[in-house]
């Protein structure tokens, strides 16, 4: 074997093919594993915003004194400003009486008990409207019983 002359730098080619082995065996490890993590972390997300959804209707249900809500989502929907239930008037007895605040519906209210930009209170609070979720749209689709269970019916990574 001829010893390099002075000047002369490189490497040779036995240790490039270990440098390209060692890359090689390392990406076969890495990448099914990363293919794993991203599905995972769109499972989680849709699982996640079911559960913030159902709480959401817990709460809202909870603040204008429901037991059952009178009118089931039956058609799913993502668009949470008609969820769960855009037809209850607002005037029926027994039904909307008083914002979460406790304040009488004003003419501004829409009828319906809905997640997203309801009431405006009355007290002329900071915030005009009452949002149970921070966004109008989901990613997924939802329906809801009388009780007040959500059910997904399409989680929007699909």
């Amino acid at each position: 074997m001829k010893l390099p002359n002075r000047g002369q730098k490189g490497f040779t080619l036995i240790e490039l093919l270990i440098v390209v082995a060692i890359l090689g065996v390392l990406a076969a490890v890495v990448i099914p594993n990363v293919g794993r993590f991203i599905g995972a972390g769109e499972e989680e997300s849709g699982a996640t915003e079911l559960a913030n959804i159902q709480t959401a209707v817990v709460e809202m249900m909870v603040d204008n004194g429901l037991a059952t809500l009178p009118h089931p989502v039956i058609v799913a929907t993502a668009n949470m400003s008609a969820f769960p239930d855009a037809t209850s008037a607002c005037t029926v007895v027994g039904e909307k009486v008083n914002d979460p605040n406790g304040d009488a519906y004003t003419a501004a209210d829409k009828d319906g008990f809905i997640l997203y930009q309801h009431d405006v209170l009355a007290d002329g609070a900071e915030t005009p409207t009452v949002n149970y979720v921070q966004t109008q749209t989901t990613n997924g689709t939802y329906t809801c019983d009388a009780s007040g269970t959500v059910t997904q019916v399409t989680n929007g990574y699909e």
